[in-house]
């Protein structure tokens, strides 16, 4: 079984590969992003409608991410890439410094659908949001301070070590390893 991810980050997909033994196919598909307050919802559309514009053959990955700030109860979460494009991340850091909480995390909900049941799985790693620092990474990697260094000051080694997105891959990992086992029968 392939599993196909669909995103045009070939980070992700770097990602997907350390974790799981299935092998993993880059899909480039442009799906229709609904507007919601849940991260699943939005990655459940994602991956229903790549399934069926890709004639659903193989299970399709699609994850969604958002940047979590206590002061604001959340936001901007599932409108993170629109509040990084039109705010910024130096403003977003500017807004939370005025709040007595500076509290964020990440979070990463991953969606597999196979065409007939999707199934979640969940990863953030917490921290707190600070002025710009680093050169890595992208999007708020410099403002997300974790454990005292920005994701933007780490290496990918230790960035991927603290993954979001890597502790939903690792779910979805033992997941399929468990869902194989019953496939094979009691031994």
């Amino acid at each position: 079984m392939t599993i196909r991810f669909v995103t045009s980050n070939e980070g992700k997909v770097a990602e997907a590969r350390e974790y799981l033994t299935e092998p993993v196919e880059q899909v480039n598909y442009d799906y229709a992003e609904i507007q919601s307050d849940d991260l699943a919802d939005i990655a459940e559309h994602g991956a229903r409608e790549a399934f069926e514009h890709l004639d659903g053959d193989e299970p399709i990955l699609v994850d969604d991410t958002g940047l979590f700030c206590e002061a604001f109860d959340g936001f901007p979460g599932p409108y993170s890439a629109y509040v990084e494009d039109t705010v910024g991340i130096e403003r977003v850091a500017k807004l939370v410094a005025a709040e007595p909480n500076d509290r964020a995390y990440f979070r990463t909900v991953m969606v597999y659908y196979d065409g007939e049941e999707a199934t979640s799985f969940e990863g953030s790693v917490p921290g707190r949001i600070v002025e710009p620092r680093g050169e890595g990474g992208f999007g708020y990697d410099p403002i997300f301070d974790h454990d005292g260094k920005t994701l933007a000051e780490m290496s990918t080694e230790e960035k991927n070590a603290i993954s979001h997105r890597g502790r939903a891959l690792a779910k979805f990992a033992d997941w399929l390893a468990g869902d194989a086992a019953e496939r094979k029968g009691p031994r």
